[in-house]
């Protein structure tokens, strides 16, 4: 099936009035799309600027008549203000799901780690896989901030055995998984979104993960304050944006680590790696191993 998109590039106070007019054609859906301004490092956002207005008709008989039909209400709407004109253009149908899999490829990890994208059959047998399904969950591997974060653990690991672990802002429970995988019996993976903990519990089961990855809607605050198992680990890992990391310290982020144990930091812009740093050494941390890939840096910091 082929489909005829059709859109317009307004501004906000017309975006709405559009919308209305292209529904009434489009059995679909119209989508609208506009950019967005960030002020800092921590902000989430705001919406600024034109709107494109998207439809898509599909393209059959009475594919002209509609297309008329769309005009003709355009040019009503446009005697009450200005409307811009419309742009048509042929969108050839395709199966997106089996396309964007094509992009997915096995990433080698360290030494020992594999992500490994879920249909596909592990390249190599000796290395310890991390099945991710990118169409399900956010954080499928491929950001630097969790390489570098899965390099420390393995690390980590390496250095001495893994009992316990907790996972502050556990996304799609990939630094989660990857714990167990490296021999923790029991792992807390915590975060304030409660899709991302739905997620979480989604790529455990893909990698045969159960009981022993606890997952629960939180974060610092509510882990130190016992709403779960346990409230320490050896190995706490926080993969987050820096400005976070650094309010979470004041939230009791150290006091997650055991005795001799350590966090692995990540998240974090080269340029903002020694606010992080220091934001541990003010809670008694002594820093680490520091490895880095492009602008993004992940720090271990020792109890």
């Amino acid at each position: 099936m082929n489909w005829l998109e059709v859109s317009l590039t307004v501004d906000g106070e017309l975006a709405e009035s559009v919308a209305d007019v292209l529904a009434r054609f489009a059995p679909n859906g119209v989508m609208t799309e506009q950019g967005v301004r960030f002020v800092n490092d921590e902000d989430e956002g705001t919406a600024t600027g034109p709107i494109t207005v998207r439809a898509y008709l599909e393209v059959n008989d009475q594919l002209e008549e509609t297309r008329q039909k769309i005009e003709e209400s355009l040019y009503y709407l446009g005697m009450i203000t200005p409307v811009p004109t419309s742009t048509y253009k042929q969108i050839a149908d395709q199966n997106w799901m089996e396309a964007w899999k094509q992009h997915y490829k096995p990433i080698l990890i360290g030494e020992r780690l594999l992500i490994l994208p879920a249909w596909l059959e592990s390249p190599d047998p000796k290395r310890i896989p991390i099945k991710i399904d990118p169409g399900m969950a956010f954080g499928t591997g491929t950001h630097p901030t969790t390489q570098l974060c899965l390099e420390l653990m393995e690390l980590s690991t390496d250095h001495c055995p893994l009992t316990t672990a907790i996972d502050v802002g556990c996304g799609s429970g990939i630094l989660s998984i990857a714990a167990l995988k490296l021999g923790a019996s029991k792992v807390l993976g915590v975060d304030i979104d409660m899709e991302s903990v739905k997620n979480s519990r989604e790529n455990a089961d893909v990698n045969a993960v159960g009981e022993e990855l606890l997952l629960g809607r939180g974060s610092v605050a509510e882990v130190l304050a016992g709403q779960f198992e346990f409230k320490s680990a050896p190995l706490v890992v926080a993969n987050i944006l820096a400005p976070v990391l650094i309010r979470l310290f004041d939230a009791g982020l150290a006091d997650l680590i055991q005795p001799d144990g350590e966090i692995i930091l990540s998240g974090i812009l080269d340029h903002q790696a020694e606010s992080v740093i220091e934001a541990g050494q003010a809670k008694g941390l002594k820093r680490g191993e520091i490895r880095q890939m492009k602008d993004w840096v992940a720090i271990s910091m020792k109890k």
